[in-house]
């Protein structure tokens, strides 16, 4: 007998529906698994057929022949278990086609029954809805994933009898519902309070969340390059309810949620200076979102940036420049989001000591060359803001006044960002930094002067074309903070300032 249920899988950041085809027929026991499945589909077989009898269900000895479809694209997902388990004893009989209709089925099967959690739920019950179905059944540790879903039923299992029961009609099993959350506030743990002194980088940081630009600070070691960073989120706009979507759909995939419902704050990622090419961007024989990716609508923190390996760190002129990234392999060929504040943080030499005023530096010139090489030209050009941090004097570290609040700093961050709303909405962009050339000869109104200083600028640090574009988005910054039209002198010269660190010249 002939029967199809539906599974997912995930291509990319999106959901793949998979069409499970079942024959059960007289011949020569046994089970042929065909459709591209990868091993640990493959070894879903003994997995599927040691469940339904540990569920009390006796299979007649026939030969069966499972078929996922699209045949030619590779599965690779332990969720296919509970399709070919339903597809199973439909084919034999046991439950009817007709009862499994509009229906979509995800979960592991353990040898006993019981119904496991799998990767990318969220984006499998988005695809489910698109293409009409009305229901999906998964793991009870799954359930607050897929009920940010609108418009689809979701049905919490805990093994496969109860699944079975339901479909035969000997036992009901009411949709899953949405746990009910207090508003919780918006508290930061990491708060810019804390960190005494630190001006320029601070006001650095500002700028660079209000429009969505990288930075990069050079400095001693202990200056406080990591703090300032780590605080950086606790300014950053709240995310809108498709971005945290977006956001959730990439945590789904890479089983990052555990059993958390959306995501509502913005990412923070900082992958270790030894972190391989792969693990920054992603990849894999069907490839997989890596830690631009998963940064997406946050920010990726880059310690250390010169002992990151220059191979590994020329991978991210991409991301950076086009805010995606596609990845091709023998199998597939995928594009992934990396829209994402990219924060550096270095010291000015191998031994950090270069232009620290109390220490003295054991470096050669030679030396501190060959470690500012390690970080390529096109890469600098590429990063909007290049500050110093200097270190913090002791009456600054020892004064009780408290620094101003992230709050307040998040406030005018937020003002900033609805100019921009309102100037880009058209355009679909959000932020200044997104914007292209074209954008800016359109958008941004320089005044006499602001273009004078530019050009004195252009031709006395030798700037490259994006290096411009760049000057012109961090003064629309400035500019849309202090909520003027123009950008005058004052702003184009605070964004040069910004620019102009001497710790690595581009």
């Amino acid at each position: 007998m002939f029967a199809r249920t539906y599974g997912a899988s995930t291509l990319g950041v999106d959901g793949l529906i998979i069409s499970v085809e079942v024959d059960a027929s007289s011949g020569l026991p046994g089970m042929d698994m065909v459709g591209l499945p990868d091993a640990s589909v493959k070894e879903s077989k003994e997995r599927v057929r040691t469940a339904i009898r540990n569920t009390g269900i006796k299979l007649r000895q026939e030969r069966v022949t499972i078929n996922l479809a699209p045949a030619d694209l590779k599965k690779d997902s332990s969720g296919l278990d509970l399709p070919i388990a339903v597809g199973l004893l439909t084919a034999y009989g046991i439950v009817t086609q007709e009862s499994v209709e509009k229906s979509l089925f995800t979960a592991e099967l353990s040898l006993e029954g019981k119904c496991r959690g799998v990767k990318g739920v969220l984006p499998m019950a988005i695809k489910a809805r698109e293409a009409g179905f009305e229901r999906i059944f998964v793991a009870e540790e799954n359930a607050e994933e897929a009920l940010l879903v609108e418009g689809l039923k979701v049905y919490a299992l805990q093994d496969l009898r109860q699944l079975v029961l339901f479909l035969t009609g000997r036992e009901s099993l009411e949709p899953a519902k949405t746990k009910e959350k207090q508003q919780e506030e918006r508290i930061f743990m990491d708060d810019f309070a804390d960190v005494q002194g630190q001006y320029q980088a601070k006001r650095a940081l500002e700028i660079a969340a209000a429009g969505g630009h990288n930075v990069l600070m050079v400095g001693v070691p202990g200056a406080g390059k990591t703090m300032l960073a780590r605080r950086l989120s606790s300014i950053l706009p709240e995310m809108s309810r498709e971005e945290a979507l977006e956001v959730t759909k990439i945590y789904s995939i890479a089983g990052l949620l555990k059993g958390r419902g959306l995501v509502k704050e913005r990412p923070f990622r900082s992958p270790h200076h030894t972190s391989s090419m792969t693990a920054l961007i992603g990849g894999g024989s069907m490839p997989k979102p890596g830690e631009v990716t998963l940064a997406h609508h946050g920010v990726l923190f880059l310690d250390e940036l010169p002992e990151f390996s220059k191979k590994t760190l020329e991978v991210l002129r991409e991301p950076i420049e086009d805010r995606q990234i596609t990845i091709s392999r023998v199998h597939a060929s995928l594009t992934f989001p990396s829209s994402f504040i990219m924060v550096a943080a270095a010291n000015p030499c191998p031994c950090g000591m270069a232009g620290s005023p109390d220490r003295v530096c054991t470096c050669t010139p030679n030396e501190i060359k060959r470690y500012s090489q390690r970080i390529s030209g096109p890469l600098l050009d590429r990063i909007d803001i290049h500050i110093r941090v200097p270190q913090v004097k002791y009456e600054e570290l020892s004064s009780k006044k408290k620094a101003e609040p992230s709050a307040v700093i998040r406030q005018r961050v937020v003002a900033a960002r609805q100019i921009q709303l309102q100037r880009l909405n058209r355009y679909h962009l959000f932020c200044n930094a997104q914007m292209n050339h074209a954008l800016l000869q359109e958008l941004c109104s320089l005044e006499p002067q602001a273009q004078k200083l530019l050009e004195q600028a252009f031709r006395s640090m030798n700037l490259s074309a994006r290096s411009y574009d760049r000057i012109v988005k961090v003064a629309r910054t400035i500019a849309d903070l202090a909520g003027e039209e123009n950008i005058s002198a004052m702003h184009i010269g605070e964004a040069i300032q910004l620019r102009n660190d001497k710790d690595f010249e581009i």
